[in-house]
């Protein structure tokens, strides 16, 4: 597709919608919609059966787009993700359809949420126009303590999301509200959580977190890193399968050793990160960085630190690994790059040192 560079400002933002079966997602769409605020809204859903859009229908642009009274424009997946997100681009651009601000996309009720985390992350196709808002996961008041416990997708959808939205509430018990709340935060302790009955909430409560702004993206992670202190989970903590912990180290990190760091993270232990979030001190300076399982988004410095501390602080949110797998890498943050003594000629040393390091990686501690 040929179009016109989007300059970094100007990346449209993009939200995905999770949510187990039955969880009351369809519904919060669809309230969604009406809001006026919503208007220049593309949304991406499965089936337009789905969300019962008929009453809203204006025009059929064509067979899989619907523009809606609201100005809400609504598509279903054509093939895959990234042809869909080309071609609401290119209608975009030429005037086809009206020129909306943001993305939505519904996912179904037992999908992972990560592969399209990963395409809005890492997608060149869709990096160039696109960026990551934030994730929001929409968790039945009702059934969600019974789900979480046979059914592990749908404890992913709200380990890996930025906001979520208990539903049901008026069907639940106060008790039950707040024992949901209290695991909800054990699985995320950085996620905003929200209450709505039938869908009823404000979108600016959901929209526009930024994650995949430099402003937001800090912001992201510094949410993150507060509610985990606030909550105390600098130790280990474990919910439902999923594990919750800090990583604060106090002396600087190598540029190479990040680098480093990183990439065997993301080879190694890559199926186990359900989400990883942290702030680093890189030579001094304030790096972010922010992995969805294998694939770590680039580092992003920061132009001056949030606040006074220097240290380098990273939650990880994890599946079958705890803080000793992860501390056991820890000194790949040390890696220097040391020049050849000559052409051609490595450091002895320093490459045994690297496959030291390595080996960290490949074999899990006791």
């Amino acid at each position: 597709m040929t179009a016109q560079h989007v300059e970094s400002g100007e990346l449209l933002p993009a939200t995905i919608l999770t949510g187990f079966l039955g969880s009351g997602k369809t519904t919060l769409l669809n309230r969604l919609l009406s809001h006026e605020g919503m208007a220049n809204t593309a949304v991406i859903v499965n089936e337009f059966g789905e969300i019962g859009l008929d009453h809203l229908l204006v025009e059929t642009p064509d067979e899989s787009m619907v523009l809606m009274d609201s100005g809400c424009l609504c598509c279903t997946i054509l093939g895959d993700l990234v042809q869909t997100l080309q071609t609401l681009l290119a209608k975009r651009m030429t005037g086809a359809v009206p020129p909306f601000e943001r993305v939505v996309i519904e996912t179904t009720g037992l999908a992972d949420p990560a592969p399209i985390l990963h395409t809005l992350i890492a997608d060149p196709d869709v990096t160039a126009y696109y960026r990551l808002d934030s994730v929001v996961a929409v968790v039945d008041a009702v059934n969600a303590d019974s789900q979480f416990d046979t059914h592990f997708e749908s404890v992913k959808q709200a380990a890996v999301s930025d906001r979520i939205v208990i539903s049901k509430t008026d069907l639940a018990t106060k008790d039950a509200v707040s024992g949901l709340t209290a695991r909800l935060r054990g699985v995320n302790p950085g996620a905003a959580i929200f209450q709505a009955v039938m869908g009823e909430i404000e979108p600016d409560r959901l929209f526009g977190a930024g994650i995949g702004s430099v402003k937001g993206y800090a912001g992201g992670v510094s949410a993150w890193l507060d509610a985990d202190a606030h909550d105390g989970r600098h130790t280990h903590h474990r919910h439902d399968g999923i594990r919750t912990f800090t990583v604060t180290r106090e002396v600087p990190v190598e540029p190479a050793g990040l680098e480093l760091w990183l990439d065997l993270l993301a080879s190694y232990r890559g199926p186990n990160l359900l989400r990883v979030k942290g702030l680093l001190n890189v030579a001094g300076k304030p790096v972010v960085v922010h992995a969805v399982q294998h694939l770590f988004h680039p580092p992003l410095a920061l132009d001056a630190w949030p606040d006074g501390d220097r240290r380098s602080r990273i939650v990880f949110i994890t599946h079958g690994i705890g803080r000793t797998d992860i501390d056991a890498t820890l000194d790949a943050l040390d890696f220097k790059l040391e020049p050849p003594a000559g052409p051609a000629v490595p450091d002895p040393s320093n490459y045994a040192r690297f496959l030291s390091l390595v080996k960290r990686f490949e074999e899990p501690s006791p």
